[in-house]
């Protein structure tokens, strides 16, 4: 049998813990563990559930006093030892089951519904810009088509389980204690399968490659989820199928880096071209182009803006913006005749033409002396 779970350990506060610590534990936990913040999780849902539980039992003087005397034993029909108490808190178990399993009687396995699955997809940055439609193939537990899911060999049944009467679990006293256990002859279920399907062994569920069509949505992200609901994982006998979620991975691009919907390109230009002005072409994703006109005398680091030219808003409107940030090259293969010119302009110069540059050996002057 799989050890009870301490109410104080899953609050994450000592015994000696007092109402005001506990209260504190419990509103960090549940916080922590709310669907809202955890949506589509369902072991998250179960942890809520159980702290919730937990607190239930220890806020009371009563149940915690109860339950620091019994354990979970006093929360049992005819629990509580021989003074006959019993709080007042409904099935414990079925809130524990959902985490810890059989622990507290089992779970309900003909109603659990089936695991949700992940699958990562890999995609362009064109793609992620016009969105696009596709197949993808996945190994999955699905619905056996023999038995439609019962488990049962087609024509055939289940019946009530003798042991347990259909209860699914089964009692024994320890001493003073009734101690609830999973029924070891139907495993929780209630009922047993009199002939087991030949094609899915009783499970109601076969692996088989599945395809399914795959809408992205332009402007997602690397990170972005898709939902398909009920293309995860089946249930056992006939029980809902979990979710699958598709999780979007963006290719390195070749020109572009993205910040959500802005494109980053980093663009190079002459030194001439720098001093004197000019202008790039960027292509967009769209198969247009960008021009961006380089105002004289622009700095490497500087970045310009074309509006609109970005990616996509995913599920808004309009798209984010093009930023070319430009990197002044300079030559490093010169004609003599481009030398020659080149020191002709040294000659000439004053300073004012680069006057940060200036700036700074003056700064230097001054600060040594020199």
């Amino acid at each position: 049998m799989a050890s009870e779970p301490d109410l104080y350990e899953l609050l994450g506060v000592p015994r000696s813990a007092d109402a005001a610590a506990i209260k504190a534990a419990y509103r960090k936990m549940a916080m922590q563990y709310h669907p809202d913040r955890n949506p589509g999780n369902p072991e998250a849902e179960a942890r809520f559930k159980a702290v919730g539980a937990a607190y239930e039992v220890l806020k009371d003087p009563q149940k915690r006093a109860a339950y620091d005397q019994y354990g979970h034993a006093a929360f049992q029909q005819g629990g509580g030892g021989g003074g006959g108490h019993q709080a007042d808190f409904g099935d414990i178990g079925d809130i524990f089951e959902t985490i810890f399993g059989s622990a507290f009687g089992g779970m309900r396995q003909g109603a659990r519904r089936g695991a949700d699955l992940r699958y990562d997809l890999e995609i362009t940055l064109e793609e992620a810009f016009h969105g696009k439609s596709t197949e993808i193939e996945i190994e999955v537990s699905q619905q056996c088509d023999v038995c439609s899911g019962s488990g049962a060999e087609p024509g055939t049944g289940t019946r009530t389980c003798n042991m347990c009467a259909g209860y699914g679990k089964v009692r024994a006293q320890q001493g003073l204690f009734v101690v609830e256990r999973p029924c070891p002859n139907c495993h929780g279920r209630g009922e047993v399968i009199e002939s087991p399907c030949r094609n899915c062994r009783g499970d109601g569920r076969v692996d088989a490659p599945q395809s399914l069509s795959v809408d992205i949505p332009p402007g997602v992200d690397t990170g972005t989820r898709i939902r398909l609901s009920g293309k995860g994982e089946a249930g056992p006998r006939g029980a809902p199928s979990g979710d699958l979620y598709i999780f979007i991975h963006i290719r390195q691009h070749s020109v572009f880096q993205r910040e959500g919907s802005n494109l980053i390109a980093r663009v190079p230009i002459s030194f001439t071209t720098a001093a004197l002005g000019g202008q790039v072409d960027i292509p967009d994703l769209d198969g247009s182009s960008n021009r961006i006109d380089i105002p004289a005398g622009i700095q490497s680091g500087k970045q310009l803006r074309r509006r609109g030219a970005g990616m996509p808003v995913l599920q808004g409107r309009g798209r984010g913006d093009l930023v070319a940030e430009i990197t002044v090259e300079t030559p490093t293969k010169l004609s003599k005749r481009q030398r020659e010119i080149l020191e002709e302009f040294r000659d000439t110069e004053t300073g004012e033409e680069c006057p940060e540059s200036r700036g700074f050996f003056d700064r230097i002057k001054d600060a040594f002396g020199a």
